[in-house]
């Protein structure tokens, strides 16, 4: 076997548990969109390497049964729908009744504060971070000061106020689909002249090669220009796949550790932290971006945070390094500047 256990640390009358999970299938919950399924499959083939067989089970989440509501919808009004967890809920309700053995998440679209009982306990290696442009006109390349007076549509509050602030009058509108369906959109759309979407989602369905000018897209031709992700900052653990399990289940945090990447745990760990402190939520309007220096000792966060009730207001801008060993000091290092700004 190649599964990697450290069973010296596990407390007595926990072995055997993992030794059973050696045998038989671990169930892998997950939305069943393309992206969801093709981000299950990347976990179960790192799994099978270390000698770990996986079932992948589809859960529905609230998310997907109301496409027809904007993402802000889910927890406005006076009924609010969701508070939170609009992608999660189902799969955490799944985990507590024992359905599943863990679920796969995109990150960006896990709640910032976990539900008592339930951790994310490994990620994949990182995808890259950046936020793709997509339109269906040449020569509106990657500078967004040529987007004034145009119409751009996302589903994310962090890139339409971002979007807003770097380039003033350019006009917002919601979207919402999976990857797929919001690209067809925008072909058909003749009201809209681009879409935002984040580079690992297109990269990882095979629609978008990093570099292409342009692409084909079911024979029309889509125009494709990377933002750099430090002049438009990604959400927190954009591009991370997680992995969450219910707290108690020790042999299956074990066994999942053996597929962990470490140096992206460190940067989502940061990222996380920062917006735990702010008590920010999936709708909240941050851009966080982290990265290595000196081979990896150090670890750096830049982050752009917008106000929820003052959309004229210049965002919190703020930069800082640390130890990678100590990545939520870097958020706490943030917030004590955000209190003096």
């Amino acid at each position: 076997m190649l599964l990697h256990l450290s069973l010296l640390n596990i407390r007595s009358g926990e072995a055997s548990t993992i030794l059973d999970l050696m045998s038989k299938a671990l169930i892998l919950g997950t939305r069943g969109s393309d992206l969801a399924l093709t981000q299950a499959r990347m976990v179960e083939t790192a799994l099978k390497a270390q000698g770990i067989d996986v079932k992948i089970e589809v859960v529905k989440t609230s998310g997907d049964k109301r496409p027809d509501l904007k993402l802000v919808e889910f927890s406005g009004g006076d009924n609010p729908i969701l508070d939170k967890g609009i992608f999660t809920k189902e799969l955490e309700e799944a985990l507590i009744r024992g359905e599943i053995d863990f679920a796969v998440h995109s990150l960006k679209d896990v709640p910032t504060e976990l539900g008592e009982g339930f951790e994310i306990c490994a990620t994949l290696p990182r995808a890259e971070i950046t936020d793709v442009l997509l339109t269906t006109e040449a020569g509106r390349g990657g500078d967004l000061s040529n987007l004034k007076g145009k119409t751009i549509a996302t589903s994310s509050v962090r890139r339409a106020r971002q979007l807003q602030w770097v380039c003033p009058g350019v006009n917002v509108v919601d979207i919402r689909g999976n990857v797929p369906t919001r690209i067809r959109k925008l072909i058909r759309n003749d009201e809209w002249d681009g879409i935002l979407l984040a580079r690992a989602g297109i990269e990882r369905l095979g629609i978008y090669k990093p570099g292409e000018a342009t692409f084909d897209f079911e024979g029309s031709t889509v125009y494709a220009a990377e933002l750099p992700e430090d002049e438009f900052l990604p959400a927190a653990g954009q591009g991370a796949v997680a992995l969450e399990i219910r707290s108690d289940k020790v042999a299956v945090s074990e066994a999942l550790a053996s597929v962990n990447d470490e140096p992206t745990f460190q940067r989502i760990t940061a990222e996380r932290a920062f917006l735990r402190l702010l008590q920010a939520g999936c709708q909240t309007p941050v851009g966080a971006y982290t990265w290595f220096e000196e081979n990896g000792a150090t670890l750096a966060m830049s982050v752009r945070v917008f106000d929820e009730d003052e959309p004229d207001k210049d965002p919190f801008v703020a930069q800082v390094r640390g130890a990678a060993s100590d990545p939520a000091g870097l958020a706490d290092r943030l917030m004590e500047q955000r209190g003096n700004s």
